[in-house]
């Protein structure tokens, strides 16, 4: 029988995070829960920094970016020994059950305490977008519109030096926020990681540009792509009469991770938080919820962290189109 629940937030930080912490404590409190939280991801679960989180304690952060309970890397945790460590310090303050918030390492992190024996259901939470099992997680709506926002004034200022800029968005392995980005600001290309792009083709697609009289030009670059930003701008520097516009490199960075969440990262992140709880009334563990056609379902945390997401053939089809 259920009595006591945490949750903890792991991984890189994710607009949205606060509003599915929110989502699993007042959830689990309305099911006449206690709700507990853990500072610190598996490096707070390890050393104990387990505390009671109630209703109250939740109030005003679901606006809030980041999160309130932090997150840190923990070497430790990737050892049997450390997630023995996790499951006992877990014992310890007899918590039946664990909520994790986080990307693909840290539901990694769920499914090994899971194989020993440990109730556990994660919350897809990542701006990359490459945890499979749903659609979107939380955090890319927000990403997304950061980057879209950096493209609009990019071309402002591009358009006023009859320049080309190549903006670098996040995206280790996943072209997602680059792809969208690009489609949805208007870019001339976009580089990403699925598709292998040769930097004279970017040279041409400059070149065309320019001599078609346009003011400016934009390149969109995921950070994981084989030539990135910087890789190309080095590239470009001994090529610059190839592309008629003087270049520019922009690394939007940790930006995209800042700021508050929009309304859809806050709406889906108190769906996903709810569903968590409810899987665990469910006694249905070892589970990820997210959002697959418009619908929150679990997808089993052996399936989510071992298959790969791929980006929409269309998509890519349409960014070709478009450019």
């Amino acid at each position: 029988m259920i009595r006591r629940i945490a949750v903890l937030t792991s991984g890189g930080d994710a607009p949205g995070m606060n509003a599915a912490i929110r989502a699993v404590i007042r959830s689990g409190s309305a099911k006449g829960w206690e709700t507990y939280a853990v500072k610190l991801g598996y490096e707070g679960l390890i050393s104990g920094k387990i505390f009671p989180m109630g209703k109250r304690d939740v109030g005003g952060i679901i606006q809030r970016g980041g999160t309130v309970l932090g997150s840190a890397r923990c070497p430790e945790f990737k050892t049997e020994a450390g997630q023995r460590m996790a499951i006992r310090s877990l014992n310890e303050a007899g918590i039946d059950a664990l909520v994790v918030i986080g990307g693909n390492g840290s539901q990694t992190g769920s499914l090994a305490l899971h194989r020993l024996g440990f109730p556990v259901v994660g919350v897809a939470s990542t701006i990359d977008n490459d945890l499979y099992g749903s659609d979107i997680t939380i955090g890319v709506d927000t990403a997304l519109n950061i980057a879209i926002e950096a493209i609009d004034r990019l071309k402002t200022t591009a358009s006023s030096h009859q320049r080309a800029f190549l903006l670098e968005v996040m995206g280790r392995n996943c072209g997602y926020l680059a792809l969208m980005s690009g489609i949805a600001g208007g870019a001339e290309m976009v580089v990403i990681p699925e598709v292998e792009t040769d930097p004279e083709h970017i040279a041409d697609v400059f070149r065309e540009a320019y001599e078609k009289g346009k003011s400016h030009a934009i390149v969109v670059v995921a950070e994981g792509a084989k030539y990135n930003a910087m890789a190309l701008e080095n590239y470009f520097s001994e090529h610059r009469e190839r592309l008629g516009f003087e270049l520019r490199a922009t690394i939007l960075g940790h930006v995209q991770r800042g700021g508050n969440p929009s309304a859809y990262d806050r709406i889906l992140a108190s769906r996903l938080g709810a569903a968590a709880v409810e899987e665990i009334s469910k006694n249905n563990f070892g589970m990820l919820v997210g959002q697959r056609k418009g619908q929150i379902v679990p997808t089993p945390l052996e399936e989510a962290v071992t298959k790969k997401k791929e980006l929409d053939p269309e998509m890519i089809l349409l960014a070709k189109i478009l450019d």
